[in-house]
């Protein structure tokens, strides 16, 4: 029988589980509703029905389940197996490992950026390159890396916080309690903040028309969409926007030397628009390093399922 094993992708709406074989492969899966209001003992049983149903198909179709990986929206420790503390669950020492210890299956965990990063180096936009760097641009910045072929999480997993690297020393304010974190500038969250701070400079922008006249309509497309239109305004707000992003990016060229930086997330929705514009400003700053092979940057390609897949491959098979 087939060895796999099962990824699961914990998310503040939802729990989304697979089986993935040595290739990557999502084989099969299912989904639930998270309902961490309802408490840890409940989102413990929904975890526990989800990983019973799927090791029950595997069966059935001649695979044997070895382990279950998580990706965990929060701080973990890989070591324990628990969950230290995930704000969008409102969970704190979740001992993930120890309750799950009856389902006689090898059990890891580690943060859900770290997960992606793996999954994204071994079978998505940087598969076969040995040295990945990972940013995921959302609502704050999550940071994955693998060295030499292996993910890299730092004492207890509690490394790789890429987000909360400062690059304007007393800038703005972070949700981690510093000043001037990446994530402040280079976030999605960061992105609305500074459309909306050109739009009330500038009240003749497009920008206003593409939101109806209301500030509280801008989202992530309203100042690439309107630049791409050649608005001004927009325009210098995506080169803020990139002048930040930029930074952070040479920054991890300079730390870790990648083969690749892998970007995901919604504002990588933007593709070769994002990535030329990176490029350009990367390049123009001796991007990479004179005699230094050059970084590339690549959008993640494996959209919803690298959650499931990376987790899965937290454990050998």
């Amino acid at each position: 029988m087939e060895r796999v094993n099962i990824g699961v992708d914990i998310g503040g709406m939802t729990i989304k589980a697979g089986v993935v074989n040595n290739k990557g492969e999502i084989l099969f899966r299912n989904t639930r509703k998270t309902n961490q209001k309802k408490g840890v003992e409940n989102f413990i049983n929904t975890i526990k029905e989800q990983i019973d149903e799927l090791n029950k198909t595997a069966i059935e179709n001649n695979y044997t389940v070895c382990g279950v990986g998580f990706g965990i929206p929060g701080v973990v420790n890989n070591k324990l197996g628990t969950i230290d503390y995930a704000c969008n669950l409102g969970f704190e020492h979740v001992p993930l490992k120890e309750k799950l210890k009856d389902l006689n299956l090898e059990i890891a965990l580690s943060n859900d950026a770290n997960v992606a990063c793996l999954a994204e180096q071994k079978f998505g936009a940087a598969k076969g390159k040995s040295n990945v760097v990972m940013l995921t641009l959302g609502t704050g910045i999550g940071g994955g890396v693998v060295i030499d072929n292996k993910l890299f999480e730092g004492v207890e997993g509690k490394g790789t916080e890429l987000g909360h690297t400062v690059i304007v020393v007393n800038g703005v304010q972070c949700g981690c309690g510093r000043k001037g974190c990446f994530e402040a500038y280079a976030s999605a969250t960061a992105l609305l903040r500074i459309t909306k701070e050109h739009m009330m400079i500038n009240r003749d922008s497009e920008m206003w028309d593409y939101c109806d006249g209301l500030i509280e309509n801008v989202n992530g497309l309203t100042s690439f969409e309107c630049a791409k239109a050649g608005d001004l305004e927009a325009n210098k707000v995506v080169d803020e926007y990139i002048m930040y992003l930029g930074e952070g990016i040479l920054n991890f060229c300079n730390i870790f030397r990648p083969n690749a930086i892998v970007l995901g997330g919604g504002v990588s929705n933007q593709k070769e628009y994002l990535v030329n514009k990176l490029i350009k400003y990367c390049e123009e700053r001796d991007y990479g390093y004179r005699n230094s092979p050059k970084v590339e940057i690549l959008i993640a390609s494996l959209g919803n399922d690298a959650g499931i897949i990376g987790a899965a491959h937290l454990l050998e098979y």
